[in-house]
Protein backbone atom coordinates (compact mmCIF):
# COMPACT_ATOMS: atom_id res chain seq x y z
CA UNK A 1 0.00 0.00 0.00
CA UNK A 2 1.11 3.53 -0.77
CA UNK A 3 0.90 7.01 0.65
CA UNK A 4 -1.02 9.40 -1.58
CA UNK A 5 -1.67 13.11 -1.54
CA UNK A 6 -4.69 14.89 -2.96
CA UNK A 7 -3.55 18.41 -3.72
CA UNK A 8 -3.60 21.25 -6.21
CA UNK A 9 -1.43 21.30 -9.29
CA UNK A 10 0.94 23.92 -7.86
CA UNK A 11 2.09 21.79 -4.92
CA UNK A 12 1.83 18.33 -6.50
CA UNK A 13 5.34 18.34 -7.92
CA UNK A 14 6.84 18.93 -4.46
CA UNK A 15 5.12 15.82 -3.14
CA UNK A 16 6.21 13.83 -6.18
CA UNK A 17 9.83 14.90 -5.67
CA UNK A 18 9.50 13.55 -2.11
CA UNK A 19 8.46 10.18 -3.56
CA UNK A 20 4.74 10.38 -2.84
CA UNK A 21 1.99 9.81 -5.34
CA UNK A 22 0.16 13.09 -5.87
CA UNK A 23 -3.30 13.29 -7.39
CA UNK A 24 -4.35 16.76 -8.50
CA UNK A 25 -7.81 18.24 -8.32
CA UNK A 26 -9.68 21.50 -8.09
CA UNK A 27 -12.18 22.19 -5.29
CA UNK A 28 -15.13 21.17 -7.50
CA UNK A 29 -13.76 17.67 -8.19
CA UNK A 30 -11.82 16.97 -4.98
CA UNK A 31 -14.52 14.88 -3.26
CA UNK A 32 -14.92 12.65 -6.33
CA UNK A 33 -11.15 12.16 -6.71
CA UNK A 34 -10.77 11.36 -2.99
CA UNK A 35 -13.60 8.83 -3.25
CA UNK A 36 -11.83 7.18 -6.20
CA UNK A 37 -8.56 7.04 -4.25
CA UNK A 38 -10.27 5.41 -1.26
CA UNK A 39 -12.10 2.87 -3.40
CA UNK A 40 -8.93 1.91 -5.28
CA UNK A 41 -7.60 0.11 -2.15
CA UNK A 42 -4.07 1.22 -3.07
CA UNK A 43 -3.44 3.65 -0.21
CA UNK A 44 -2.67 3.20 3.47
CA UNK A 45 -2.62 6.97 4.02
CA UNK A 46 -4.13 9.78 1.98
CA UNK A 47 -3.16 13.33 2.86
CA UNK A 48 -5.68 15.91 1.65
CA UNK A 49 -5.01 19.60 1.08
CA UNK A 50 -7.37 21.62 3.31
CA UNK A 51 -7.91 24.14 0.53
CA UNK A 52 -9.56 21.41 -1.52
CA UNK A 53 -11.50 19.64 1.23
CA UNK A 54 -11.58 21.20 4.70
CA UNK A 55 -13.07 17.96 6.13
CA UNK A 56 -12.03 14.96 4.02
CA UNK A 57 -13.57 12.44 6.43
CA UNK A 58 -16.99 14.00 5.98
CA UNK A 59 -16.56 14.20 2.20
CA UNK A 60 -16.13 10.41 1.88
CA UNK A 61 -18.01 9.29 4.98
CA UNK A 62 -20.21 6.89 3.03
CA UNK A 63 -17.28 5.35 1.10
CA UNK A 64 -15.23 4.93 4.31
CA UNK A 65 -18.02 3.13 6.19
CA UNK A 66 -16.66 -0.22 7.39
CA UNK A 67 -13.08 0.57 6.35
CA UNK A 68 -10.07 1.12 8.56
CA UNK A 69 -7.76 1.96 5.69
CA UNK A 70 -6.83 4.41 4.31
CA UNK A 71 -6.19 6.86 7.08
CA UNK A 72 -7.23 10.34 5.93
CA UNK A 73 -4.98 13.19 6.97
CA UNK A 74 -6.06 16.79 6.45
CA UNK A 75 -3.15 19.16 6.05
CA UNK A 76 -2.70 22.83 5.31
CA UNK A 77 -1.54 23.82 1.87
CA UNK A 78 2.25 23.87 1.93
CA UNK A 79 2.42 27.07 -0.10
CA UNK A 80 0.42 28.81 2.65
CA UNK A 81 2.41 27.19 5.46
CA UNK A 82 5.92 27.60 4.08
CA UNK A 83 6.41 30.76 2.11
CA UNK A 84 10.16 30.28 1.82
CA UNK A 85 10.86 29.62 5.51
CA UNK A 86 10.62 26.61 7.77
CA UNK A 87 11.27 22.92 7.39
CA UNK A 88 8.45 21.26 5.45
CA UNK A 89 9.86 17.76 6.03
CA UNK A 90 9.88 18.20 9.82
CA UNK A 91 6.39 19.65 9.69
CA UNK A 92 5.02 16.68 7.72
CA UNK A 93 6.79 14.21 10.02
CA UNK A 94 5.26 15.86 13.11
CA UNK A 95 1.82 15.97 11.50
CA UNK A 96 1.86 12.27 10.60
CA UNK A 97 3.22 11.36 14.06
CA UNK A 98 0.45 13.35 15.74
CA UNK A 99 -2.26 11.80 13.57
CA UNK A 100 -1.08 8.17 13.52
CA UNK A 101 0.77 7.97 16.81
CA UNK A 102 4.11 6.95 15.28
CA UNK A 103 6.70 8.11 12.77
CA UNK A 104 6.79 6.97 9.15
CA UNK A 105 10.20 7.18 7.55
CA UNK A 106 10.23 7.53 3.78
Amino acid sequence: MKIGVLTDIETASGYRIAGLEAVTAGPEEAARKLSEMVQSNQYALIAVDQRLLPDPNKAVERVMRGRNVPVLLSLPNLLDTFSGAGDAKAYMRALVRETMGFDIKL
